[in-house]
């Protein structure tokens, strides 16, 4: 397998982000000496060494001027003396080059017309411009329409994208580290589910295991838990989540578990043991509430695992760690940002195929199949009479459809 490494040039303008694709072939290292501190090259589809990520974070600031994080705006001729001293140009032809580049000339339209965003030119020779005419041409000839998925992702990237907090205690402070993390769907036997994330979340360095836990939404914990056929309008006292509290991370050998309420217990003691009758590596044990990202070593790339609900299993993988730039999110209030969620196919009603599952019924003398999967309104329908009274002999149990939550 061959070895390949990309040089990052470190320019004083703008903080470096380091970011390692998981299955690619891109890597940066701040120094030739070996330090078990800062990321080891990758290889393809391989993950990197492990690291601590708050003495990464410190080898940065060590070799950093404080204004190359600084979220503080460079003056504008201190910037362009800057950029022209590395790029080795004499100040006259860098301000040719400032005005060969500026935005102004990247204009495809007569200066006095006013621009429509929306609207491509069908002339343009710019390459991106040329891709989104053939995108938007693609979507009118199948009559295709912005649909509620995009116009949710649109908003997701309006509300968090270079959004500024209200008042200076809620700024991410200068330094910070930010880490992108992707959480995948439970794997079962029939049907691996690797490939695409469930959600990819942003955290800081300074955020806990247990506000990463506590921002993966699982259809698992938001299950009732009983049986209803005899009373379907009663609501459930409580979710799974609310009355099976328990849950761990696992990373490079230590089992964080959730402690943070009298109902937990220590759900990785059954691991604990089991490995330790075979003869496996100690584990150790620690407090996901007391622990930050921080205080973690890890590796970029390497799949970890998150548990809950006694045998519901996660994926969690790094896929990005760097600095905080002055263009990210600035209110620490709005952190853990959830930057995508996987679109889920819906599952139907087995009788009016339109509306999404609601209930469940076993051993159902009116159901096509066993078990079968109702919306509420054909539940009801044809299992209960005008009166409410139950018409038959079945089982009913409450069903949360995943892709509800889309």
């Amino acid at each position: 397998m061959k070895k390949k490494k990309c040089r990052q040039k470190l320019i004083t303008h703008e903080p470096p982000r380091i970011t390692y694709f998981v299955g690619g072939n891109m890597a940066a290292n701040t120094s030739k000496d070996v330090n078990t501190n800062i990321p080891d090259y990758e290889y393809t589809d391989v993950n990197t060494k492990l690291f601590h990520i708050g003495s990464f974070r410190s080898e940065w600031l060590k070799r950093l001027k404080p204004s190359s994080y600084s979220f503080q705006a460079e003056d504008e001729e201190a910037f362009e003396a800057n950029f022209a001293k590395e790029l080795g140009v004499d100040p006259e032809i860098m301000t040719k080059v400032k005005s060969v580049c500026s935005l102004e000339s990247l204009r495809c339209h007569p200066e006095d017309q006013q621009p429509d965003p929306e609207v491509v030119p069908p002339d343009s020779t710019l390459k991106t411009l040329v891709q989104r005419k053939k995108r938007q041409d693609h979507r009118a000839s199948l009559k295709i329409s912005k649909n509620r998925h995009d116009l949710y992702a649109d908003e997701l990237d309006r509300m968090t994208v270079g959004r500024k907090a209200e008042s200076v205690a809620d700024m991410v402070p200068e330094g910070e580290v930010i880490l992108t993390i992707n959480v995948y769907y439970p794997a079962v036997f029939d049907k691996f589910n690797y490939i695409r994330p469930h959600v990819t979340l942003v955290m800081t360095g300074s955020h806990s295991l247990a506000e990463l836990r506590d921002a993966i939404c699982c259809v698992s914990d938001l299950q009732v838990c009983g049986e209803f056929s005899n009373t379907p309008d009663i609501a459930p006292d409580f979710i799974s989540k609310d009355h099976f509290k328990s849950a761990f991370f696992y990373f490079e050998g230590v089992f964080y578990n959730d402690m943070r309420f009298p109902e937990c217990q220590d759900i990785s003691m059954t691991i604990i043991e089991w490995a330790k009758a075979r003869n496996f590596p100690p584990y150790s044990q620690a407090k996901m509430e007391d622990t930050r990202f921080i205080d973690l070593k890890i590796k970029v790339g390497f799949p970890y695992l998150y548990c809950h609900q006694g045998d519901c299993e996660h994926l969690v993988i790094f896929t990005d760690i760097r600095l905080v730039h002055k263009n990210d999110c600035m209110d620490k209030k709005l952190y853990p940002l959830l930057i995508h969620k996987h679109r889920v196919t819906t599952q139907k009603c087995a009788v009016c195929h339109v509306y999404i599952g609601r209930w469940i019924t076993k051993n159902d003398q009116f159901a096509p199949s066993n078990p079968c999967l109702f919306c509420d309104k054909c539940f009801r329908m044809l299992h209960y009479d005008a009166k409410g009274n139950k018409l038959g002999d079945f089982l009913a149990y409450p069903y949360v459809d995943r892709g509800a939550f889309n």
